[in-house]
């Protein structure tokens, strides 16, 4: 079974969002924290749109203990990156996937301190780009998506709605339409082609306005 540590960066840009995350997943379980999908079928549908099929080089973003790793492997999808900040996520994540963690490459890292060192068909992302509220890690994420995606490349990310909540897991977020998105994103780089909404359960009960949007890069 492959537990070994993911590769990470020698310097974490943010260690007081290394610190809130590594905390957070090791006080809940996987099926405890709000966001926790069984089935990520928002996701796993626009992938699909996508029309690159199961040869699609993916890089999920803030992907740790999400189960759409899982999905994708059983799909097919042969060529997975994950990245997250939090160690305690992706190795729960590789506990889960047992031998089968050995198909999906893992960095610990922060997004807005990432080099990639290839490029990526499908970049994916269901709500880390919603907790960059400074419009310089903003920049750098974009810095991130622009140098990781192939030419033709596409972006599939899901933020709070805007008329969905304004903190999450005790931190401040921001709200997206697809047109604020978009705005956000730089549409003369990201062209927006399709777009989800959710009304996603959490644990406890409540009830969470997700927007999904897959974006074609220029």
């Amino acid at each position: 079974m492959n537990t070994s540590p993911a590769r990470q960066p020698a310097i974490c840009k943010h260690p007081e969002w290394k610190d809130h995350w590594e905390h957070l997943y090791a006080a809940k379980g996987p099926a405890e924290v709000n966001w926790h999908h069984v089935h990520p079928q928002h996701s796993l549908s626009l992938i699909a749109d996508t029309g690159i099929g199961t040869a699609a080089s993916i890089i999920d973003i803030g992907g740790g203990a999400s189960t759409l790793v899982d999905h994708l492997l059983q799909a097919g999808y042969c060529d997975i990156t994950v990245l997250d900040i939090a160690r305690t996520a992706i190795q729960r994540a590789q506990l889960r996937l047992g031998d089968r963690s050995q198909q999906v490459t893992w960095i610990e890292g922060d997004v807005t301190d990432f080099s990639p060192a290839r490029k990526f068909d499908i970049w994916h992302d269901r709500a880390v780009f919603h907790f960059l509220t400074n419009e310089l890690d903003r920049n750098s994420y974009l810095e991130a998506l622009h140098h990781s995606l192939k030419p033709g490349g596409q972006a599939i990310i899901a933020t709070f709605s805007d008329s969905g909540p304004s903190r999450c897991s005790g931190l401040d977020i921001m709200r997206y339409s697809p047109e604020t998105l978009s705005q956000a994103l730089g549409p003369q780089s990201l062209h927006l082609v399709e777009t989800l909404t959710e009304e996603h359960r959490t644990t406890n009960g409540g009830l969470q306005q997700f927007v999904y949007c897959r974006f074609q890069h220029n």
